[in-house]
């Protein structure tokens, strides 16, 4: 089939500002930043781009648990007050997290750092990455950013936090100016079905996105082992590009290796995907999946996506009732390709580790509170599929005089379904109806209490989806670890604890240790099991109850009548 190609000639300029270097003065800090590029093509005079309109995105992250902790700054060496839109002062992590992509026409906020900055986006891939960590990591730069963001300068360097950057570039697209990290530039791309990669391709998806990526994987986000001259997908540029890190200690933290592509529950209904990639998949050629499962094979036909672009092929599967580790093996047919053939994963029993027995004489004298710890959580999900249409293209051939026929010369072009998926979850303790003396929500230690937990996803893919399948409570006599219970699903989206043969009456319920001092008894519970093709969603969920007095002081000893 043949496709019509326009082009534009280019109508942007490239401006070169060669300025004498300045010596800083250095923090300590060190910067985990690589980048590349290439040329920039051509554009048209309702999508243009010139060289040096750009800026960077600081963002103060905390290292221990990656979470942001100042409203993000832009800087640039520009004055960009004709920018129409943007999406506000939202991070890379922040998106990741679920942060929805918010276009505002408010006025652009950004500041001019009294020294300039280095070239950030190459127009040639050449960019100075050198001097673009010298200038990061600089004593009066990470001063200016602490002054600008609220930060005291000394807890800054102190090793518990790091810099996020992000590259920004203020384009002209459709006629409208405006500001876009990499990662947005990504997000708006899904939201126009393609149209701001197709218009914009050399900035959008190359050379901002390659301006900054890591050396070294950190806050998440992998080392870039991708191209570095050619444009990047979409989920490339969402997971792994756009990003440079200032960190302030001797080395960078862990890098978390995991020898598990996926942990999965036994007996659980789950959802195994692969993205996959490489040339143009249509119905003329069409990509296959096989995805090759403790013994059994599972196809997906019909992958389809367009040149340079990408799609998540998956499958949903039972896994075994026993624990294991598995390998499943993925073959692609046709002209896409995946970067991971093999996945390793895990399946796991949590039913293996209930609380002993409590009884009436345990004593934990040196027990001491601990904070309900933070588990993975995940309330959305989103993903797309690509649904190729013909684009007919009619040309007529001559045979002869008066004689000739109709031929379609058309080609595929693409339309993007978007899907998402939300979980709603709450929980409930309540003090056990057998307890003789529980008031309201207090109750003596010593006694049961009753759960009821519910999930429920929603999704306009409902075919796509699973409802939450497990959940785990902790309690806090255990520090929230050590012992666990496995809750029984008592219907699609419902939870209680099962049924404890340490009952008398065999109720569903589980003891408070008569040594717990008086206060809040909160239980934690793990919400898990509801996948979709973008990844399990689960909750981190808590609930409390108030301890007053202990079970003994409903025993009353008499003598004996006579």
């Amino acid at each position: 089939m043949k496709k019509l190609l326009f082009r534009a000639l280019p109508l942007f300029l490239i401006f070169c500002l060669i300025c004498p270097m300045t010596a800083f003065a250095d923090t300590g800090g060190s910067g985990n930043i690589d980048g590349g590029g290439g040329g920039m093509g051509s554009g048209t005079s309702t999508n243009t781009w010139s060289g040096g309109n750009e800026g960077v995105r600081i963002t103060v992250v905390r290292a221990s648990d990656h979470a942001v902790v100042t409203t993000p700054i832009d800087l640039t060496n520009k004055s960009p007050n004709n920018i129409q839109i943007h999406f506000g002062k939202v991070s890379k992590l922040q998106y990741g997290a679920g942060s929805g992509l918010t276009p505002t026409t408010s006025k652009y906020q950004y500041i001019n750092p009294p020294q300039s900055m280095p070239r950030i986006i190459s127009t040639n891939g050449n960019n100075n990455i050198a001097a673009i960590k010298k200038y990061f990591c600089s004593e009066y730069i990470v001063q200016m950013i602490a002054n600008h963001t609220g930060m005291n300068y000394d807890v800054l360097i102190g090793g518990e936090y790091k810099i996020l950057l992000e590259p920004l570039a203020y384009y002209k697209f459709e006629g409208v100016m405006i500001a876009t990290t990499a990662t947005e530039a990504a997000l708006y791309d899904e939201q126009t079905s393609g149209l701001l990669r197709r218009r914009m391709v050399s900035l959008t998806h190359k050379n901002l996105p390659l301006a900054m990526f890591l050396e070294v994987g950190d806050l998440g986000y992998p080392a870039w082992g991708g191209s570095k001259t050619s444009a990047a997908s979409n989920a490339d540029i969402k997971s792994s590009l756009g990003l440079g890190i200032v960190r302030f200690t001797e080395k960078p933290e862990e890098p978390q290796i995991d020898a598990y592509d996926y942990e999965y529950r036994v007996n659980t209904n789950v959802i195994t995907a692969v993205r996959i990639s490489g040339g143009q998949s249509d119905p003329d050629r069409p990509t296959r999946v096989s995805f090759h499962i403790g013994g059994q094979t599972y196809s997906v036909g019909n992958v389809y996506y367009p040149a340079g672009d990408s799609q998540l092929a998956w499958v949903q599967w039972k896994t075994p009732d026993t624990e294991q580790n598995m390998t499943i093996q993925v073959t692609v047919s046709g002209p896409g390709s995946t970067a991971k053939t093999t996945l390793n994963v895990k399946i796991v029993d949590l039913d293996k580790n209930p609380p002993p027995n409590p009884v009436a004489d345990d004593r934990n004298d040196s027990f001491r509170a601990s904070a309900v710890p933070g588990r993975a959580v995940k309330n959305t999900a989103s993903w797309s599929v690509w649904r190729p249409w013909w684009q007919e293209y009619w040309v007529w051939h001559s045979t002869g005089k008066d004689s000739g026929y109709w031929c379609d010369h058309g080609w595929y072009e693409f339309d993007l379904d978007r899907y998402s998926a939300s979980l709603i979850s709450s929980m409930s303790i309540k003090c056990d109806d057998k307890n003789p003396t529980a008031a309201g929500r207090s109750m003596k230690s010593g006694y049961g209490i009753n759960q009821t937990v519910t999930g429920s996803i929603s999704s306009n893919q409902s075919s796509a989806v699973t409802q939450p399948q497990n959940a785990v409570s902790y309690f806090p006599e255990f520090g929230y670890e050590t012992y666990w219970r496995l809750l029984e699903r008592m219907g699609s989206g419902r939870f209680e604890f099962q049924k404890n043969h340490y009952s008398t009456y065999k109720n569903r319920t589980h003891f408070s240790p008569i040594w717990m001092p008086d206060g809040a008894y909160t239980v934690n519970t793990w919400l898990i099991d509801g996948w979709t093709p973008d990844g399990m969603l689960s909750a981190n969920l808590t609930d409390s109850l108030t301890i007053r007095g202990n079970l003994w002081q409903d025993w009353h000893v008499a003598p004996k009548k006579p």
